[in-house]
């Protein structure tokens, strides 16, 4: 008999956080940051001993399945990490950024606190970067390859398959022995909105007992990626002949990447009016570059576009601002601006220094590009906020406010459902990874449609299966 408690990702979209015992074996998937309301969970305790965790297996590198890990080793995690390569490349530069942006954050509330003698008060960071270094160099890595079989440890094994949704990204499937008789559990992570612009499509799941899996967009279709790329091509170009300028909130890693591979082939083929483009993260300048050692990965319609150098993406127009004074300075740009900013969410990064000087101006346009969970900035400004809080000071919104949901790295609920169909011998589906009204839409239709009975995971649930 094995057990499942769920530590995150339950009727939320992000912690994704899932402790797997099997014959006293503990085997942890994910073990990532909450974002949005709930971010306040980040510092409380772990409701388990870190130090009993035989193994951390690890989908993908998203701040919401990797931003707890270095908590995790700083109180006593000691075991091996398994993750493909790309994810170990691609959570190190992730996890940096995040313990870097946490403790300027530190600093800057302990200088205020101490003018108001309240600096007792204050909640450290979870990590700092000596904390990610930690991770990196004092914890085995084990890169695994995709469809391959590994044993874990004795009567326990799994396997990575190409869950299509970023660079590295996985759906697992575990297998471990019960009264005599082989058990696959399989843990989907995020999976894949099958738009073949950066990576191929996702793989097929053959066969499972039993399945957890994410429901983001569990209650909703993307409209087809023809239909989103020409949205997004019209918004770019209205907004630049017309003298504004384009924000583009975006995640570091795979959103960015398939905008600069629009944006690219736009110059390329003509379609791209005079302007320039900036990617104005650090984070995401770092991930893009990381992608040439992974050219091999990526869909031919990038592999043809890789350049003498090993770069994907790069054409004349498109500038990379690394320091804060480069950023600034794309203020000065009055019109013919193109600036794509992190974080995603808008809670936090650059893209609020944008806002504070072009939100207000009916010219520019704001594009949304990605998910915006709940109690984020770019939530607030996708429900129509008129008015937004930035540094403390209340600005308008007169930017037109363009959701383009095609360009998502998951799977819609067709999506979702189709690959469910594919699995073979399925008994047992667990909902994780979604808003807790999306989830209960798609329990509905997973009822309606595949006739499979679904449960929807709640926060420290326990779980025999």
């Amino acid at each position: 008999m094995a057990t499942i408690h769920s530590y995150g990702a339950t009727k939320e979209v992000t912690g994704s956080c899932h402790l797997l015992e099997v014959d006293g074996v503990k085997i942890m998937i994910d073990c990532g940051m909450f974002q949005g309301e709930d971010e306040d969970k980040n510092a409380e305790a772990f409701y388990f001993n870190p130090a009993d965790i035989d193994y951390l297996l690890v989908t993908h590198a998203h701040l919401d399945h990797v931003g707890r890990i270095p908590k995790l080793v700083k109180e006593g995690f000691k075991g091996k990490i398994y993750a493909t390569s790309a994810t170990m490349d691609l959570a190190e530069i992730i996890l940096l950024d995040s313990a870097k942006i946490m403790t300027e954050d530190f600093q800057t509330r302990y200088k205020k606190a101490l003018r108001k003698g309240k600096e007792k008060r204050l909640t450290k960071p979870l990590y700092e970067p000596l904390d990610v270094d930690k991770t990196f160099k004092m914890i085995e890595w084990v890169n695994p390859e995709y469809d391959e079989y590994y044993e874990l440890c004795e009567g326990v094994s799994f396997i990575y398959r190409n869950a299509g949704h970023i660079l590295g990204s996985a759906f697992i499937e575990l297998s471990y022995m019960d009264k005599g008789d082989s058990k696959t559990i399989v843990f989907s992570g995020d999976i894949g909105n099958d738009n073949e612009l950066v990576l191929p499509d996702l793989d097929r799941c053959s066969k499972a007992d039993t399945l957890y899996v994410e429901t983001t967009y569990g209650d909703r279709e993307h409209q087809p990626i023809e239909l989103t790329i020409k949205e997004f091509k019209d918004v770019i170009v209205k907004t630049i002949e017309a003298k504004g300028n384009v924000l583009i909130p975006s995640f570091a890693v795979e959103r960015t990447q398939e905008l600069l591979c629009l944006l690219r082939e736009m110059h390329e083929n003509g379609e791209l009016p005079k302007c320039k483009v900036f990617l104005d993260s650090p984070m995401a300048t770092r991930a893009t570059a990381v992608y040439r050692n992974y050219a091999q990965e990526l869909t031919n319609r990038c592999q043809e576009n890789v350049q003498e150098d090993g770069t994907v993406f790069n054409f004349d127009s498109l500038i990379y601002t690394e320091t804060p004074e480069a950023s600034r300075g794309i203020n000065d740009i009055k019109s013919g601006a193109i600036i794509i900013a992190g974080s995603g969410m808008c809670n936090g990064g650059r893209i609020t220094h944008h806002f504070k000087h072009r939100i207000w101006d009916k010219r520019n346009a704001v594009v949304f590009v990605g998910f915006q969970a709940e109690g984020t900035l770019g939530r607030e400004i996708v429900e129509g906020s008129k008015w937004i809080n930035i540094f403390g000071e209340d600005i308008i919104v007169k930017a037109s406010i363009h959701t383009i949901n095609g360009f998502s790295a998951h799977a819609d609920q067709d999506g979702i459902l189709k690959w469910i169909s594919k699995i073979e011998e399925l008994k047992k589906v667990f909902l994780v990874h979604g808003e807790y009204e999306a989830q209960k839409v798609f329990k509905s239709v997973l009822k309606e449609k595949l006739n499979l009975d679904a449960h929807i995971v709640g926060f420290k649930e326990k779980i025999l299966i």
